[in-house]
Parts: structure tokens; sequence; C-alpha cells
């Protein structure tokens, strides 16, 4: 288990003012950023991100969604990163999302549910390799 985890806040929540609240509830809740950057996927960049959902049928539209606006990308430290992670943001349909839960409190439906949050370890280390560099990480 790593102590480590990857977020991205998407394009519907930096779009609508909320990344700080993101951001301070993350940390208020013990992660510590390990690195961290505010970008703009290209749609290559998206494409490739989300490769593992080309096959689907949604996947042009999230590529779409992706490169609408601006994102913030980061890995998380803290005991348990991943789970607790997913704890924090909640479930992927913020209707059912539970209360305090990021998602509840900025998310706008599935689609545009405010944040991304690694799904296991690995993925974790896939995505966090993805966004930064060896000397982009503290």
């Amino acid at each position: 288990m790593s102590n480590r985890t990857f977020t991205m806040i998407k394009p519907d929540a930096t779009n609508k003012g909320y990344t700080g609240a993101i951001l301070d509830q993350i940390i208020k809740a013990g992660f510590t950023v390990k690195a961290m950057k505010w970008t703009k996927l290209t749609e290559e960049q998206a494409g490739l991100f989300y490769d593992i959902h080309r096959a689907r049928p949604f996947f042009q539209e999230l590529v779409d969604f992706m490169i609408s606006g601006p994102i913030v990308a980061a890995i998380l430290e803290k005991e348990n990163a991943v789970a607790d992670f997913r704890t924090l943001i909640g479930a992927t349909n913020p209707a059912q999302a539970e209360e305090g839960t990021i998602r509840k409190l900025y998310a706008a439906s599935i689609g545009e549910n405010a944040v991304h949050g690694s799904d296991s370890d690995e993925n974790a280390a896939i995505e966090g390799d993805f966004f930064f560099s060896k000397l982009e990480r503290f």
C-alpha cells in the first residue's frame, strides 16, 4: 500500500472558482501536497489520460469536458491515501455522495463531478507519472 494518491480538480470546479475551497478541504483532511500544477489539457493529453475508457460511448464527451478549462493536478500524501481520498471525495454521482464530501459540495452531475481520485495504488503511480517528473515532486 502506498501513502500517495493522485487527484485532479476538473474544469467544472476550476471554472466555478472552487479550487481554493477544495484544496482547503483536502489539506484539512490531513493530506500533504507533494506536487501540484495548474494546467490545461490538450485533446491528445486528455485522450491519453482517459485511454482506458476509449471504447466506451462517453469517451469523446469526457475528453471534450476535460479540455473545456484548466485543471489542477496534484499528488497527495497521507497514510492510506487512496482509500481515504476516495472517501473524502464521495460517490461519482453527487446525488449519492455522503454529506460533506467534495462531490456533494461541489459537483453538479456524474459527468461534472469536480474531482478525480485514483482508484488504486497502481493507478495513483501511473497518473502521477503522467503529470509530474521526479523533479516536480517533494
